[in-house]
C-alpha cells in the first residue's frame, strides 16, 4: 500500500512534538503509535498493541540494536568506575594546567574527535565521558560540547580510511557498480569521494574555527554566555539524558590521582575495539586488516570491548586498593542505572525508525525529486534528498542504503558527476542525521555528553545548516559544473572563517565582563 504523505507524518510529528514540548518519550511514543494508526487501518487498539509489542520488543530484540544497548550500560559502567578511581579527574587536572581558556578546551575536545576515529559510537562515548570534567571546569556548555562530540564523530569516522564505515559504504557502492557493469577500483573510488564530502569537511572545521576564534552565533551563543558568566554548564530546567548518578561520581578522599587509571582503561577500550572488529571480519581466518575492518560486526566488537574493558578497570581499582571489590560493583551499577533514559529513547528512535521504514517514507522523499534533474544538478539534488530522508528517518547508513542505489544509475545514465554524487550520498545522510532529534547518532552524543537532548538539537541546528548550506553553495553546485574541489574546498573555508569572525559573536569571559562592565 501506498502511504503517500502520510508516511511523513510520524517523523515530522516526532520531530515537532520534542522541540515544542521537550518531552522526547511521549513525542516519539505518540509518533510511533500514528505512524502504527496508519498501518493497522486507523484501529487505535491494534495500533496501540502493535506499537508496543511489534515495534517498541521487535527493536530491543533485533540483534545490532541490543548490542548497542549493553554496549551503552556496560561503557558508562566502565566511565563510572574510572571517575571513582580518580582517573578521570587527574587527566581533568592535567588538562586544566595546560588549558588557559574556553578555547583551549574546546580544542582539546575537537583534537581528540579526530584521534579517535575507528568508529563513531567509539568516538562519542569516550571523548564525551573524557572531555566533560575539562569543559565543565573551564565554563563551557553541555550544550557546545554535545555539538563538538556530534560534529567530529560521523564525519570522522565516514571518512577514515579505517572504520567500521568504510566496508558498508564501499559495499553500496559496489553493488550498485555491479549492476551497471562499472568497472572501478572500489577502495580507489572510495577515496576519490572524500574531498567531496563538503558537508563533513565544513562541519569539522567549523568545529575547529570556532574554538580558535572563541565566538558562536545563534542558541549556541546565549548557551555560551550563561555558562561563562554564571558556571551553569545546563540550563535552569534542563533534563539531561544522564542521571546525577554519573555526573557525581567523584572518588573517595584523599587517594593517590593516577592519570594511568584513565589511560590505560581507555587505550584498552579502544585495541579491544579494533581486534573485535578484526576478529568479527575474518582476520583470524586469514582476511586482510583492511578487510577484517570493513566487513566486522561493530556492535559485537563494542560489547567485547566494553565488557573487557570493564573487567580491566575493575581489577585495577581493586588491586590499587583504590575501592573495594563492592565499592567498585556499586560504581558499575551506578554508571549502567544512569543510562536507563537515553536507552528508552534509542528504543523508540529505533521503533520509529521501524514504522517509517514500513510506511515508505524514504521512498516517497526519493520519489518526490525523481523526473526534475540536469545533470549538473545531480551532486546537489542528491545532497538535498539524502539531507531530507536522513532527518526525517534517523538514520546516515538507511539513507545511503536507500539512496545509493539510486544515486549512481541517475549520475551514470545523465552522465552526470559520479564521484561528486558518490560523496552527496555520503556525506548528505550525515547532515540530515546531524540535524535529526530522532538520529541515534544525536542522542548519543546527548547521553556521552549529559546534556539537555533538546538543547543539544536546537544549538546545533544552526551551525549545521551553515556547513550544509555551504556545501550547496560552494561545494556541490560548482562541483556539477566541473569545479574540481580542490578549488572548492579553500574557497569554502575561507568563507566560513569570515562568515564566523564577522557573524558570530566574542564569548572570552574578558570580552563578556567588559562588555557587561560597559552596559552598566
Amino acid at each position: 500500500m501506498e502511504y503517500g504523505f502520510l508516511s511523513v507524518i510520524p517523523p515530522l510529528l516526532a520531530i515537532i512534538l520534542a522541540i515544542v514540548t521537550r518531552q522526547v518519550l511521549l513525542s516519539l511514543f505518540l509518533s510511533v503509535w500514528v505512524g502504527a494508526l496508519f498501518l493497522a487501518n486507523y484501529n487505535p487498539v491494534t495500533a496501540f498493541l502493535n506499537t508496543t509489542q511489534t515495534y517498541i520488543v521487535g527493536s530491543v530484540a533485533d540483534s545490532w540494536n541490543a548490542a548497542i544497548l549493553v554496549f551503552g550500560f556496560v561503557m558508562f559502567g566502565m566511565c563510572a568506575v574510572v571517575a571513582r578511581s580518580g582517573g578521570a579527574k587527574a587527566i581533568a587536572n592535567w588538562f586544566m594546567q595546560r588549558s588557559k581558556h574556553s578555547g583551549s578546551g574546546q580544542l582539546v575536545a575537537w583534537l581528540m574527535g579526530l584521534i579517535i576515529f575507528i568508529d563513531d559510537y567509539v568516538n562519542t562515548m569516550v571523548v564525551g565521558n573524557t572531555v566533560r570534567p575539562l569543559t565543565d571546569k573551564l565554563k563551557i556548555s553541555r550544550e557546545k560540547l554535545s555539538y563538538i562530540v556530534d560534529s567530529t564523530a560521523a564525519p570522522v569516522s565516514s571518512m577514515a580510511i579505517i572504520s567500521s564505515w568504510i566496508g558498508y559504504e564501499m559495499g553500496l557502492i559496489r553493488d550498485a557498480f555491479e549492476k551497471l557493469a562499472i568497472d572501478w577500483g572500489i577502495y580507489f573510488t572510495f577515496l576519490q569521494t572524500i574531498p567531496f564530502r563538503f558537508y563533513s569537511i565544513f562541519a569539522l572545521f567549523l568545529v575547529l574555527f570556532i574554538a580558535l576564534q572563541r565566538r558562536d552565533y545563534g542558541p549556541m551563543y546565549a548557551a555560551e554566555v550563561r555558562a561563562r558568566t554564571t558556571g551553569k554548564v545546563l540550563r535552569d530546567g534542563a533534563t539531561p539524558l544522564v542521571s546525577r548518578e554519573m555526573t557525581e561520581m567523584e572518588p573517595p578522599e584523599k587517594i593517590p590521582l593516577r592519570a594511568y587509571n584513565f589511560i590505560i582503561p581507555i587505550v584498552a577500550l579502544i585495541v579491544f575495539a579494533v581486534v573485535g572488529m578484526w576478529y568479527t571480519g575474518g582476520g583470524a581466518e586469514g582476511a586482510t586488516f583492511m578487510d577484517a575492518i570493513a566487513n566486522a560486526d561493530a556492535a559485537v566488537a563494542l560489547v567485547w570491548a566494553s565488557m573487557a574493558g570493564s573487567v580491566l578497570t575493575i581489577a585495577m581499582v581493586v588491586g590499587q586498593r583504590i575501592l573495594t571489590l563492592q565499592e567498585a560493583i556499586d560504581a558499575w551499577v551506578n554508571g549502567a542505572k544512569s543510562v536507563v533514559m537515553a536507552c528508552m529513547i534509542l528504543i523508540l528512535a529505533w521503533s520509529l525508525g521501524s514504522v517509517i521504514d514500513e510506511l515508505g517514507t524514504a521512498n516517497y522523499i526519493v520519489g518526490l525529486a525523481e523526473g526534475i534533474v540536469a545533470p549538473a544538478l545531480v551532486p546537489v539534488l542528491i545532497f538535498l534528498v539524502c539531507a531530507a530522508v536522513s532527518f526525517a528517518t534517523g538514520t546516515s547508513w538507511g539513507t545511503m542504503a536507500i539512496v545509493m542505489p539510486l544515486a549512481i544509475p541517475l549520475a551514470y545514465h545523465l552522465d552526470g558527476p559520479m564521484i561528486a554524487t558518490i560523496g552527496a550520498v555520503l556525506t548528505g545522510s550525515v547532515f540530515g542525521d546531524h540535524c535529526s532529534p530522532i538520529s541515534d547518532t544525536t542522542i548519543l552524543s546527548s547521553m556521552a555528553t549529559v546534556a539537555d537532548h533538546i538543547d543539544h538539537v536546537t544549538t546545533q541546528l544552526p551551525y549545521a545548516v551553515t556547513a550544509g548550506v555551504l556545501a550547496i553553495l560552494v561545494g556541490f553546485i560548482p562541483a556539477g559544473l566541473g569545479l574540481p574541489a580542490y578549488i572548492s574546498l579553500p574557497v569554502g573555508l575561507i568563507v566560513l572563517w569570515f562568515w564566523l569572525r564577522f557573524y558570530g559573536k566574542p564569548t572570552d569571559i574578558e570580552v563578556l565582563e567588559e562588555t557587561s562592565k560597559q552596559g552598566a
